[in-house]
């Protein structure tokens, strides 16, 4: 892709610099993709498919199951909602449903497949929990396990007639009912954490699941084969601890007072059960629009995808620093693998170079009191505003010189902080990507180490490319944005089933039994940086035009046009990659023109960086950190 696209933007600039005309000639003030100084205008309808399985129409009826779904989607940065700014990408989805139901012969191939792949296996802990429960239907007698990527590629290569896998595909499964079902649930084992060997899906029945999805094609462990967009979502699997549907006693779990909204069991909807027969059509179809839609499929970034940067960077340094603060261990050497969180962060990220080093820090008397100030909620720079949050935030920013070992190698240095710790010294989180605490801009990443981590199953490698994946904008797929209610939410009350979106094959879940970016991931990645480049484009462009030599940039402005024009019908024909690479070549046909025109291409990016500095000294200081990677004991991570 990239070599194609370069092409199309080397033949496109020779020819509309053949037709340009006199060299003094006024550039065009209007384009018809190119909006100097504009939003992008990305739209894209995106095919949904819904397959249900198991279920009739008698008992999910379409027009019920519909009515829940919304119309379009536009992202915006969700940080930036913490602090009361609404930023939108430029982005519009619109959504194409196609609604289906199994034929009788299509289920029976398709159930008989779930019996051969399933294998006897001993009730979990939920499934033991769910027997103990006071208003339980039934009992569960045995167990099965099921290979969850097996299922998975069986229904992307196997699809029923019409159903197009290579296009985001729901397959909504009950097997409850039929003479030939067993109870089961699914299990993804075979990836166990890099740097302590522990499989969390082989050792935990806490990840023993009901949904998967999200693949890709090139995944190392259990790869398709080729792009295929599919997730599936079993109710009559489980119960499980996950979306904590094993308990039908306690509406309220946590004591909130507020009632934790989730999805049962398929045989628990029904007279006397946890939900009346009626709610399922509604229930699958929250989980469509709250979980397969705005979190899998459709997302929305939780930082900006425009790195802090004079111009985006074409070439990115995982730039690891580590406190070596727990006697005896060499953190950085024994729990970090650079090659595997190289090679994941540069699959999503396919358009950069990346590379990583690391260097060891003092953890001397002022690092260790600005870290233990942040256990004991004790600000180490108590004049600055900040909150006792903020100590390595801002203790590393002013020492941020010393890590900067790459200056004029790379076009940016992702600040990576880590921070090890001995026996019986707490961490306050496996790791957080901080902001700026002033408008939502993302600054470094911290991940931590101690005995007690090491103990969990963790090392440094998977939480750094977790956090460098919030850096780089990627959302959890268990809280995100819905755009027609304008509501960000969080896997709790009346949103608690959205902990199912982390049952997908995505690095930024929180179920830890892969350490890849889903196929959803990359698709989302690519549209936000699409969408990042168009932006990019409008703004220098509007420089450009501002100035008394814009004329020398005629040809480079219309070639950056028709690149943007094929960006944009690329996007609407869901081809994200090809849309970013010609988005980006747009822009690099604007910079060509500021230079030709005696522009400045940092200019705009400085002094909007100028203008953050400024707000900083006058803007209130906030304290959100919605979105810290916790163990806490009531984190559905801690859980055995």
């Amino acid at each position: 892709m990239r070599r194609r696209a370069a092409l199309v933007v080397a033949l496109i600039t020779a020819m509309v610099g053949a037709s340009a005309g006199a060299a003094g000639a006024a550039p065009k003030s209007s384009y018809a993709y190119l909006h100097p100084g504009g939003q992008p205008r990305l739209t894209e309808k995106v095919p949904v498919n819904v397959v249900f399985l198991g279920y009739e129409p008698d008992q999910v009826g379409r027009a019920a199951y519909l009515s829940g779904l919304p119309k379009k989607y536009e992202p915006v940065v969700r940080y930036r909602l913490v602090y009361g700014q609404t930023e939108k990408l430029g982005i519009t989805y619109t959504y194409d449903y196609k609604v289906s139901y199994g034929s009788r012969s299509y289920e029976d191939k398709f159930f008989r497949q779930l019996g051969k792949l399933a294998k006897p296996a001993p009730l979990t802990e939920y499934q033991t929990a769910y027997n103990e429960q006071a208003k339980n239907v039934r009992d569960i007698t045995a167990n099965h396990a099921i290979d969850a990527p097996s299922v998975e590629k069986w229904l992307a290569y196997h699809p029923p007639a019409g159903v197009d896998t290579r296009r985001n595909t729901i397959f909504f499964i009950n097997w409850y009912g039929r003479s030939d079902f067993k109870f089961h649930v699914y299990t993804k084992t075979g990836e166990p954490d890099p740097d302590t060997g522990y499989d969390f899906g082989q050792e935990r029945d806490s990840r023993k699941v009901i949904a998967w999805g999200g693949t890709t094609a090139d995944d190392e462990e259990t790869g398709l084969g080729s792009t295929r967009r599919v997730w599936f979502h079993d109710l009559s699997a489980g119960p499980e601890s996950w979306t904590s549907n094993y308990d039908v006693d306690h509406p309220d779990l946590d004591g909130d007072g507020e009632v934790d909204y989730r999805m049962p069991p398929t045989w628990e909807y029904t007279a006397g059960g946890f939900r009346a027969p009626g709610a399922l059509a509604g229930d699958l179809s929250l989980i469509t629009r709250y979980v397969a839609l705005n979190l899998l499929m459709t997302s929305s970034p939780l930082y900006p995808v425009e790195l802090p940067t004079p111009e985006p960077p074409k070439s990115l340094n995982i730039d690891s620093n580590t406190y070596e603060g727990w006697p005896g261990v060499d953190a950085s050497q024994r729990y970090i693998t650079p090659e595997l969180l190289v090679d994941e962060l540069s699959e999503l990220r396919w358009r950069n170079r990346l590379d990583f080093d690391n260097q060891d820090l003092p953890y001397d008397a002022k690092a260790e009191e600005c870290y233990l100030g942040v256990l004991t909620d004790t600000s180490c720079y108590p004049d600055s505003g900040y909150p006792a949050f903020a100590n390595l935030y801002l203790y590393n920013w002013a020492n941020l010189e010393r890590t900067k070992d790459d200056a004029g190698r790379v076009d940016y240095e992702i600040p990576v902080f880590n921070y090890a710790v001995g026996e019986g010294v707490d961490v306050p989180a496996l790791g957080f990507a901080d902001d700026n605490y002033v408008d939502g801009t993302q600054t470094g990443v911290f991940t931590f180490i101690s005995p007690d981590v090491v103990a969990s199953g963790y090392g440094l490698t998977t939480t750094q490319i977790h956090e460098v994946g919030h850096h780089l904008g990627m959302s959890h797929p268990h809280d995100g944005y819905d755009s027609e209610t304008g509501v960000d939410y969080e896997p709790a009350g009346r949103f608690l089933f959205a902990n199912a979106g982390d049952e997908s094959n995505s690095m930024m879940s929180y179920i830890d039994v892969n350490w890849d970016f889903s196929q959803f991931d990359r698709d989302n990645s690519d549209r936000f940086l699409t969408a990042a480049y168009h932006e990019a484009a409008n703004r220098l462009a509007a420089d450009v035009l501002a100035s008394s030599r814009a004329s020398r940039a005629k040809a480079q402005l219309r070639a950056a046009d028709v690149l943007l024009g094929l960006s944009t019908r690329a996007f609407a024909r869901h081809d994200y990659r090809a849309a970013y690479a010609f988005a980006e070549g747009a822009y690099n046909q604007v910079v060509a023109g500021a230079k030709r025109a005696g522009v400045d291409p940092a200019g705009a990016a400085k002094a909007l960086a100028t203008e953050a500095d400024a707000a900083r000294r006058t803007v209130e200081v906030h304290s959100p950190h919605e979105f810290i990677d916790t163990l806490a004991p009531d984190s559905p991570r801690s859980q055995p």
